[in-house]
């Protein structure tokens, strides 16, 4: 269903209506017409910003008219390609990298590299990597959220523990605390995903983030030695017993008992792991957050899927679009809609402030101070569908089976070998 926003912006903060029309003003803003917008973000929460978003950029422009679309996220997965190639609107919602290489190869996104020539989107450093393809951009980033390691700091203080910042001093922990009689990590890879997770990091972490892009973009055979490496690096926690028995029958929901319980001390996840965390009893103070620790001398990748938006290439309104792009990505507006009553993530303009929230606040510290290491989005992002299938199933695989890897690479490759033709 279509709406039309001409709502009241009352319920903005006065703060970010100031700073709407200052940036307006300053970027000399005289649009007309409509702005068509399809936005997937129908969950409650987002809708509201959403719709503020909408509400408030149309009341800075009184001679456009925002039209606003919501609809269904799952449904949109589907939906996409056919709005882009059919009376497209002016802005949709997608996803950075991997995710938005189909439709800039298939001509169906703008390419937007002037917006990001301005110099406030210097704010946007971290994320410029994964809006960027054959070195253009191709949209603007709204959210993330990072991942790294969640853990039982109360029970590291009991231990005589210390964060780590090397692979060693991680295994040197570990060691300690399969001593103490617990596990170093609860996982549940039931659905797969969850292993991925951790081959991001022991990729990136060997080998790169440029690296493991190249392995992402099928540049990179499976069976090259510095893959190899990687999965012996996994393999020393492996053969530490360092994770939870039998995870491969358990959800990541379903793990997260063995950290309440003490179990095991940590979990490699993503930040929505804290609300379950918390909800299960739980407090700030027995609960820390650190980054995946360095391995080798290699640029610091991260895992922050990234929500974005993009301007499809028949948008009939580009001005008015490129604006919107900017706006959304400005300081005062990312401090806004990420907030912790709104979306509760983390803002990627670095200029922004964070929400009261400790696991937030080291987020937004640590991704905003990845400029040189670059942001994946994860294995089923950053992978094409067929090729993340199989690599996700292998890489569950060797975590139960590490002996299997010499079968698990050469049938990987061979999917790549198909999958990248």
């Amino acid at each position: 269903m279509r709406s039309i926003i001409k709502a009241s912006v009352a319920t903005l903060t006065a703060t970010t209506i100031l700073a709407g029309a200052a940036f307006a003003d300053g970027h000399g803003m005289k649009l007309k017409g409509e702005l068509n917008i399809t936005s997937d973000m129908s969950n409650p929460a987002p809708r509201a910003v959403m719709e503020g978003l909408a509400a408030q950029f149309d009341e800075m422009h009184p001679d456009l008219t925002v039209n606003l679309t919501i609809v269904d996220r799952e449904a949109w997965k589907t939906q996409i390609r056919n709005s882009l190639s059919a009376n497209a609107p002016d802005v949709v919602n997608w996803y950075a990298a991997n995710r938005m290489g189909p439709y800039v190869s298939a001509g169906l996104f703008e390419d937007v590299s002037d917006v990001w020539a301005d110099e406030s989107m210097a704010a946007l450093a971290s994320t410029k990597g994964a809006m960027t393809i054959d070195g253009k951009q191709w949209g603007v980033p709204y959210t993330y959220y990072q991942w790294g390691i969640y853990y039982r700091e109360d029970i590291f203080k009991e231990l005589g523990l210390t964060e780590p910042a090397t692979f060693d001093e991680e295994m040197a922990n570990c060691a300690k605390i399969i001593d103490s009689g617990r596990k170093c990590y609860t996982i549940g890879s039931k659905f797969l995903w969850t292993a991925g997770g951790w081959f991001d990091y022991m990729n990136m972490r060997t080998n790169g983030f440029d690296f493991h892009m190249q392995l992402a973009q099928g540049e990179v055979e499976w069976t090259d030695e510095r893959v190899r490496e990687t999965f012996a690096n996994w393999r020393k926690l492996i053969d530490m017993g360092a994770f939870i028995d039998d995870h491969q029958n358990y959800s990541w929901q379903e793990a997260l008992p063995f950290m309440v319980k003490g179990e095991a001390t940590a979990y490699l996840m993503g930040n929505f792991s804290v609300a379950p965390l918390r909800e299960a009893g739980l407090t700030d103070d027995q609960l820390g957050f650190y980054q995946f620790p360095t391995i080798a001398d290699v640029p610091q990748g991260e895992d922050a899927p990234t929500d974005t938006f993009h301007i499809p290439s028949g948008a009939t309104n580009k001005d008015a679009a490129k604006a919107f792009l900017e706006f959304v990505t400005s300081a005062d507006v990312q401090s806004d809609i990420n907030g912790g009553d709104k979306l509760g993530q983390l803002p990627v303009n670095s200029a922004s402030s964070v929400a009261d929230d400790k696991f937030i606040a080291k987020g937004f510290e640590m991704l905003s101070n990845n400029a040189k290491g670059g942001v994946a989005q994860f294995f089923d992002r950053d992978f094409p569908a067929e090729m993340a299938s199989a690599g996700m199933e292998g890489l569950q695989e060797f975590m139960v089976f590490p002996d299997n890897l010499d079968d698990i690479l050469a049938r990987l490759e061979e999917t790549r070998a198909r999958v990248y033709k």
